[in-house]
């Protein structure tokens, strides 16, 4: 009875948090687990025979890599897979957007689109990604490389299809309605009544895509050719045992999704105020 009043009580103090001060406690509780489990029961796995170099670093020696490291080390990298990630993104959803809106205008045409975006989910980026390097080839000294753009671009076409289409078909039937009786056609539906109403939706699905944008191309980087980049740059930390280091990478390219992922809330918040109101409301309403 207690650990259920326990329980209860913790679940009422973190609904009163506000979204970020309840991600802020998730990243924090991470860390935080993560530390222990290093000290302890991880301590010793992948160790050497003389009891160092465990493959299972604490938040501490990454943080002091990092450090080390500095803006001379990653700020190359970083920047070669932003730019991809950013590259991919763009082209994908641009794609997937268009197909979504000539659903809306040639109804008939969902179910080919919705099989194109299942196959693009389906098929294995690991096996397409040699493929693609054989046709693209390889880039330039500290150039982009255009596997990893195109493996970004597969990435978020799934995601922003299906969302995409659900968003604009969600559109309010009487205003539908109304537009056809003044004459409108689908191209006036579409820009008048369902693209305002999707705008959520469709911001959503963006959100969404940046993570799978970023792990793309840095999946890409690794049969891409490139010289420089996070997939390389983690590469090389494993091949020479530099394990604070390749944690370090990994936990940046965590942290560009996860940047990514928060500015397009901001940016939903200020372009659909309305939708984040309702959300607020709804979770107000089954308090």
């Amino acid at each position: 009875m207690t650990g259920m009043t326990t329980g209860a009580g913790l679940r009422a103090r973190l609904g009163g948090l506000p979204p970020w001060g309840i991600g802020l406690a998730g990243v924090f509780g991470a860390i935080a687990l993560w530390w222990i489990a290093a000290v302890t029961v991880l301590a010793g796995v992948g160790a050497s025979a003389d009891g160092g170099g465990g493959a299972i670093p604490t938040p501490f020696d990454v943080v002091r890599q990092l450090v080390t490291d500095g803006v001379s080390f990653y700020w190359p990298n970083v920047s070669v897979t932003v730019t991809e990630a950013a590259i991919g993104y763009f082209w994908g959803n641009l794609a997937a957007l268009l197909l979504a809106a000539t659903v809306l205008v040639v109804p008939a045409l969902e179910r080919l689109v919705t099989q194109l975006a299942v196959i693009s989910y389906c098929l294995p980026i690991v096996a397409i990604g040699p493929l693609a390097f054989i046709v693209i080839g390889s880039p330039g000294h500290g150039e982009s490389s255009g596997t990893a753009v195109l493996l970004a671009g597969i990435s978020v076409f799934f995601t922003t299809v299906v969302g995409a289409v659900a968003a604009l078909k969600s559109a309010d039937e009487s205003s539908l309605d109304l537009i056809a009786v003044y004459g409108g056609g689908r191209i006036k539906q579409l820009f008048k009544v369902q693209l305002m109403s999707a705008l959520p939706g469709i911001l959503t699905a963006l959100k969404i895509a940046v993570p799978a944008a970023v792990l793309g191309a840095v999946l890409g980087e690794y049969v891409g050719g490139v010289d420089q980049g996070i997939g390389p740059a983690m590469v090389n930390a494993q091949q020479n045992l530099q394990i604070a280091r390749a944690w370090g990478v990994a936990l940046m390219a965590g942290l560009l999704a996860g940047l990514g992922y928060a500015a397009f809330g901001v940016l939903m918040r200020l372009l659909v105020p309305w939708a984040a109101s309702s959300i607020a409301g709804r979770k107000g309403g089954s308090q």
